[in-house]
């Protein structure tokens, strides 16, 4: 059995929602953790679990930010976190995978599914073996209760309720427990 860590060094969450109906907003955590538990090498049989620190959130907008972090979004005073906990991974092709698991988002947890490629492991700096991956997924906000909006001037929606998600992780290995004879 492998442990794997995330350095967020090397790693970004980051997603992407609709604003005023022709453009998008980009914004990213930036405290964040995750492990990823696996007896394989090619990673088929891992168990992922993920931490994002709500109050970390920025779309390089002081404003925005604060706006996100209130009752009207995620509410991070009663939600400091947002958690997700994989229940199963799907081979598709190749390096290409389904991780299906369980989103954690303002006490709503419901099930999502992401796209994931496995880009190897390598020897890092040191010695020590790193994985790469990326995922990408979408969600619906209103899912998780976090169905604030406004209407502009001419109607339409002042943020859309599609969310994307985007994943680059780096992950350093921090252990290995011998498998019993």
């Amino acid at each position: 059995m492998s442990t794997w860590k995330i350095d967020p060094v090397h790693s970004e969450i980051k997603f992407k929602v609709r604003h005023l109906v022709v453009s998008s907003v980009t914004g990213n955590f930036n405290k964040f953790d995750a492990t990823v538990v696996s007896d394989k090498a090619d990673f088929s049989d891992a168990k992922i679990s993920f931490e994002a620190d709500v109050n970390s959130i920025s779309t390089k907008n002081d404003q925005r930010d604060g706006h996100l972090k209130s009752q009207d979004f995620f509410d991070s005073g009663n939600f400091p976190t947002v958690k997700f906990a994989s229940t199963k991974i799907n081979r598709k092709d190749g390096n290409d995978y389904e991780v299906v698991g369980d989103l954690t988002i303002r006490g709503v947890t419901k099930e999502v599914k992401l796209s994931a490629t496995f880009n190897g492991v390598v020897k890092g700096f040191g010695g020590g073996e790193v994985a790469g991956f990326e995922a990408t997924g979408k969600v619906n906000r209103f899912d998780y209760g976090l169905q604030w909006n406004g209407l502009t001037e001419a109607g339409g929606v002042v943020v859309g309720e599609e969310v994307k998600l985007d994943l680059n992780a780096e992950l350093n290995r921090v252990e290995e427990a011998k498998k019993a004879a």
